[in-house]
């Protein structure tokens, strides 16, 4: 799976939603320490430059050198290429030593990972007690009754040309495997649910979901899922191309300790 998000890097970072600040807030409110924290599979860093706001150092991780290439700079954020031979030793000196870390991130990306070595990494690199690990993802956009109709079977089109792992997010991780102590922030089965709010025009909507892996690998198969008859059914029901139009995305967190 390495590598799958590499052609639409451009895409990924003009189109992708923010995470609300206050996220980040709630987090930091969780860990006892705010000396080091590890944004990983951080793409452009768009989740490392708001845990960089309540933490003195930040690393981010990606296998993708494509991704690190458009990473956003911070003073206090540090990114780094993991290709897939790393082996756990190297990443855990990497990013500190064993016991170093006060906060794990993973934004819309855990579902990627081979997620029994992650977890093993993480539990190796937490500081205990206080540390955390947090991720979420996103699985779907609300805009307006007739919009919302629409984005459902242009959303449902695309469910063919999806990487199995990738369903654990349109699930909102309510599947994912998650074996960590409950902080009250989701649990394993029982995900938070969360809000994005973003105001966007069609032409930003547009490039988000552009950027999706499945709409790349239709591609790549001959599959246009974005034909100019979809694209232009999609724009009509938004309002015309130029409008800004209130969107909620729709995600879910799951955050924990390690059971001790």
């Amino acid at each position: 799976m390495a590598g799958l998000f590499d052609k639409q890097a451009d895409l990924y970072l003009d189109g992708r939603p923010t995470y609300p600040a206050q996220w980040y807030s709630m987090l930091a409110d969780h860990t006892l320490h705010h000396s080091l924290a590890w944004d990983v599979g951080t793409g452009n860093g768009q989740a490392a430059l708001g845990v960089a706001e309540h933490y003195e150092q930040v690393i981010g991780t990606d296998v993708s050198e494509a991704q690190l290439k458009r990473s956003m700079t911070h003073p206090r954020v540090r990114y780094f290429h993991t290709p897939l031979s790393m082996s756990d030793d190297e990443i855990i000196s990497l990013i500190g030593g064993e016991d170093s870390v006060d906060l794990v991130t993973v934004a819309q990306a855990v579902h990627w990972f081979d997620l029994p070595k992650f977890y093993s990494l993480v539990a190796r690199l937490l500081r205990k007690p206080g540390g955390l690990l947090a991720v979420w993802c996103y699985n779907d956009a609300v805009v307006s009754p007739a919009f919302d109709s629409a984005f459902k079977r242009f959303h449902d089109s695309t469910l063919p040309f999806w990487h199995p792992n990738a369903f654990l997010a349109i699930e909102g991780y309510k599947k994912l495997p998650f074996p960590f102590e409950s902080t009250g922030l989701g649990s394993e089965g029982k995900p938070l649910e969360l809000d994005i709010p973003k105001e966007m025009s069609f032409e930003g909507f547009l490039k988000m979901i552009s950027s999706w892996s499945a709409v790349v690998t239709a591609k790549d198969q001959g599959v246009d899922l974005l034909s100019q008859t979809v694209v232009k059914e999609l724009e009509t029901v938004w309002g015309g191309s130029k409008v800004v139009r209130s969107v909620i995305f729709k995600a879910f967190m799951l955050a924990g300790k390690v059971r001790l």
